[in-house]
């Protein structure tokens, strides 16, 4: 058997794969190597599928456009925020050519990196100052850094947030060498217990808004205005994770009052009015931008955390910052509704229904009230009124890695030993796709 084996050689040639070829040839060796082992011990393998297997395995961690029929709009891992056409094409043109990143076209000389970034953040928000990171979580770990130093920081022990990939509020407060002040308990805390945790080495007062859970019951949460009222009483500043990135929360860009399921949702222009010294929030929640962490303020706070030596590290690249100014500019031109969370968030029901309808006259199923969320571990609880299309009559499990292992892969919901398609996230000119995929996994 053994003078049966291929090749490293011919084995290549046979392959037809998008993987670099130096790849194919390593996978080819390795499973030549596996399988000439294996026949020693008297396995009957064939060397051509252990190849297959592995290139198939490889190709799927390559970047694939996916299609989100889950009802998550902001799914973390699919990647959050769709941008805007105008912010991709943005992004392209930095990534593919030069520009004035830090560049000032005025004078020929150097520039500072997001000065119109910078300034349509502060149109928008009625901030002082600001700069961009990377993400938020960098935006915190530089406000720690900067304002907080070797001093100390209360924070409500309701606020020890953790979210996705095991990031820990405790944690990154270690890491920028603050230290932590834990005041009240899980469930209730009030401003005598910031007063009380004050000393002389007090440097920063710490709100961080619970984005992906909810406190519920008996319980009680620190206001807005004491936090502020205690800062400015004991000269200290106040800093507030507002996450999410609402930037306003009158939400103008969406016709018709605010959505109800935003009504907890800290807007920043409100904290900043309300005389929050430092707020941060993400770029691709519900900001509906690429990911970066944004910070509006106080301009002496702003350029202490500007001139902390890990800002640096924590900068922003090119292409996303380019995407972060072309999406604030359809804000700042009032056009935010056309960034795709909002378009997402707000579509109609019936024209969710409707689509439905072609797909359940194809393939069957049951049209339903469903509901879709936020996603990205924003605005916990809130839910979205959706049609979905249950499919209770096939192998779910069968149809849903057909599903996975289509060109363009279409990811759903199980649920229930149901397979469930939430067309919220799906773009309409993505339809057919799904019909066709939705068919062939089926059969």
């Amino acid at each position: 058997m053994l003078r049966h084996l291929p090749s490293v050689d011919a084995l290549v040639r046979e392959i037809a794969s998008p993987l670099p070829t130096s790849i194919i040839t390593e996978i080819a060796r390795r499973s030549i190597d596996e399988a000439r082992a294996r026949l020693t011990a008297g396995e009957d393998v064939d060397a051509r599928s252990l190849v297959d297997g592995r290139l198939s395995k490889m190709e799927r961690t390559r970047p694939h456009r996916i299609i989100n029929a889950t009802g998550v709009l902001l799914h973390t891992n699919l990647g959050r925020a769709p941008l805007a056409p105008t912010a991709a094409e943005a992004a392209r043109r930095a990534a593919t050519g030069y520009g004035n990143l830090e560049f000032d076209l005025s004078t020929g000389r150097r520039g500072g990196r997001a000065g119109y970034a910078k300034e349509l953040l502060l149109n928008l928000t009625g901030g002082e100052a600001a700069m961009v990171v990377g993400n938020n979580a960098g935006a915190l770990l530089l406000t720690l850094a900067a304002l907080g130093g070797d001093g100390e920081v209360p924070v409500s022990r309701g606020e020890l947030i953790e979210i996705g990939g095991s990031y820990r509020l405790p944690e990154l407060m270690a890491a920028s060498h603050a230290r932590m002040v834990e005041v009240g308990t899980t469930n209730r805390t009030r401003r005598a217990d910031y007063e009380n945790a004050l000393t002389d080495n007090t440097s920063l007062l710490l709100k961080v808004h619970p984005s992906n859970y909810r406190v519920m019951g008996f319980s009680e949460d620190t206001s807005l205005t004491d936090l502020i009222e205690v800062g400015r009483k004991h000269k200290v500043p106040f800093a507030f994770d507002v996450g999410s990135g609402l930037l306003d929360d009158n939400v103008p860009w969406v016709e018709g009052p605010p959505p109800t399921w935003l009504k907890d949702e800290p807007g920043v222009k409100q904290a900043l009015a309300a005389g929050t010294d430092i707020v941060t929030f993400s770029g691709d929640k519900l900001l509906g931008g690429p990911q970066a962490g944004i910070v509006v303020g106080r301009a002496d706070l702003v350029e202490r955390m500007a001139n902390h030596p890990i800002a640096r590290a924590l900068r922003i690249d090119g292409s996303n910052l380019a995407a972060l100014s072309a999406t604030l500019e359809l804000y700042a031109n009032g056009r935010g509704s056309e960034v795709p969370f909002w378009s997402m968030a707000t579509r109609p029901y019936e024209d969710l229904e409707k689509r439905l309808s072609r797909l359940q006259t194809a393939i069957g199923g049951e049209i339903r009230q469903g509901s879709s969320v936020p996603g990205a571990g924003s605005v916990p609880g809130a839910e979205l009124a959706t049609p979905v299309l249950a499919l209770s009559d096939v192998k779910v499990d069968r149809v849903w890695d057909r599903l996975l292992a289509e060109k363009t892969p279409v990811v759903a919901r199980r649920d229930a030993g149901e397979l469930i398609i939430d067309l919220r996230a799906v773009p309409d000119s993505d339809d057919d796709a799904v019909l066709s995929a939705l068919e062939a996994a089926c059969r």
